[in-house]
């Protein structure tokens, strides 16, 4: 075991490819349908959206896909990001744990969104797209693509869930500073915004609606657009693997290797990144790591959705996924103000949730803006809130630990800084945060809400 705090890798051991868990997952993903056929989707149906080089990642079964020169350059900028060791935190919970963090707000974004926004944007420009369509709940998303965008010559339009615009401004700057159109969404900019206004004018907004808008915009631009994800879909989580890939050469500096390692989930993509190498040890090698995905009471999919075909989107336009869902006409409390606002799960983390490979638990709002706090005073980061979900699992884990003088080594993703998510901090110091579970007959409803698959699909 090391003395040391920081564990920082050089410029060298950045790593040359993507881990792709479709090589190793005993459980992979059920086939995605055609939100009007029902049908299995076909190349076609998706390249309507998204550049054939990340569809050919999508259904990718190759262990390690190589990472471009020109991103890898890009991804110089800020990787290899620091392992570090909480020990200040660690002291104040009095416990015989080892916290470790791997740190992803010190992306030029301020998140590990930057990860696969550069080589969307780059996949993009060389297919021969002039601008994507994408959405965005936080912000961190929005931000991220819109660097990676302006790097690669490509315009961008942001469709930002309505409650985020206004609660997050300064997110919405920095994505104009780097060049991006911003909207409200809901907005009056698409058929599918109209209609979701029609139905409630003062509407918060979910990301169901604003995927809706931007898929609309790229299904409808003549081939000028694509749209851009930034969590869920296979090829996105991929990327992020450089975390996990990371962590593990850091952890070897350090001298010890994970009991667990947790991840907050929205849609999955944090998480995925610094699990999948973990998992891929688990099942090559036979470590035993516990795999964590910490979500909010607020939009608990993993620990209280349905595990079944779903629509990805608010207006049904884009492809039917099996997933852990809530319904795609979930709508979250204004309330809420911790993110991770996602209807549904990663295709690839619902199955593996399934199958028993990895675990979930949900917490509740103020008890991670508590541990948040006890971070920030601690340690000196200022985490973002949907990496405050994390926090609060580590700290548990920890606790649990000083209980049993279990000398337990933890690991988890600190995704982003929480720089421009000050607003939700002062609600939360200003005492107007509130806790909030999704009502038992809105659970207990959703099988009915979902989209009626022909058996042969829903297997």
């Amino acid at each position: 075991m090391s003395d040391q705090t920081r564990f920082i890798l050089n410029e060298t051991d950045l790593p040359k490819f993507w881990y792709n868990i479709n090589a190793d997952n005993p459980v992979p993903p059920a086939p995605v349908l055609n939100p009007a056929t029902k049908e299995p989707v076909t190349p076609d149906f998706l390249a309507v959206i998204f550049p054939m080089l990340l569809i050919e990642q999508e259904v990718s079964t190759e262990a390690y896909i190589p990472i471009p020169d020109e991103v890898y350059e890009m991804y110089k900028m800020y990787r290899p990001t620091p392992l570090i060791r909480a020990r200040r935190l660690e002291k104040e919970l009095g416990t015989p744990a080892h916290i470790y963090f791997k740190y992803e707000g010190v992306s030029p974004s301020g998140s590990h969104k930057t990860n696969t926004a550069l080589p969307q944007a780059y996949y993009n420009k060389v297919s021969g797209t002039r601008a994507l369509t994408t959405e965005t709940g936080a912000g961190q998303w929005g931000s991220a693509l819109s660097m990676a965008c302006k790097f690669f010559g490509l315009d961008l339009e942001v469709y930002m869930v309505n409650v985020s615009y206004h609660q997050k401004p300064y997110r919405r700057y920095l994505m104009e500073t780097f060049g991006a159109q911003v909207f409200a969404s809901p907005s009056d900019r698409t058929q599918a915004g109209r209609a979701a206004l029609a139905r409630d004018p003062n509407t918060p907004g979910t990301l169901g609606m604003a995927i809706s808008e931007a898929v609309e915009v790229a299904a409808t631009s003549g081939g000028l657009k694509k749209y851009s994800l930034g969590s869920v879909l296979n090829h996105v989580l991929l990327h992020q693997t450089v975390i996990g890939e990371e962590a593990l050469k850091q952890m070897d500096m350090a001298g010890e290797y994970p009991d667990v390692v947790i991840g907050c989930v929205g849609g999955g993509s944090n998480f995925a990144g610094i699990a999948f190498p973990f998992l891929r040890e688990n099942l090559r090698s036979g470590q035993r790591t516990r795999l964590l995905a910490v979500e909010p009471c607020a939009a608990p999919s993993l620990t209280r959705g349905v595990y079944g075909y779903d629509y990805g989107d608010t207006a049904r336009v884009a492809p039917i996924i099996k997933m852990h869902t809530l319904g795609h006409d979930f709508v979250p409390p204004a309330i809420h103000a911790g993110g991770l606002r996602y209807h549904g799960m990663s295709p690839i983390i619902s199955s593996l949730y399934d199958a028993g490979l990895i675990e979930a638990v949900a917490v509740p709002q103020l008890a991670t803006f508590e541990a948040a706090l006890t971070f920030a005073r601690t340690e000196g980061i200022l985490p973002a809130p949907e990496s405050s979900h994390a926090i609060r699992a580590a700290m548990d884990e920890a606790l649990r630990a000083r209980e049993t003088g279990e000398k337990k080594v933890i690991l988890f993703n600190l995704s982003g800084h929480g720089h421009f998510d000050l607003s939700a901090y002062a609600a939360y110091n200003e005492g107007k945060l509130e806790d909030f579970e999704s009502p038992e007959e809105a659970i207990r409803t959703i099988p009915e809400r979902l989209p009626e698959i022909p058996s042969m699909q829903s297997a």
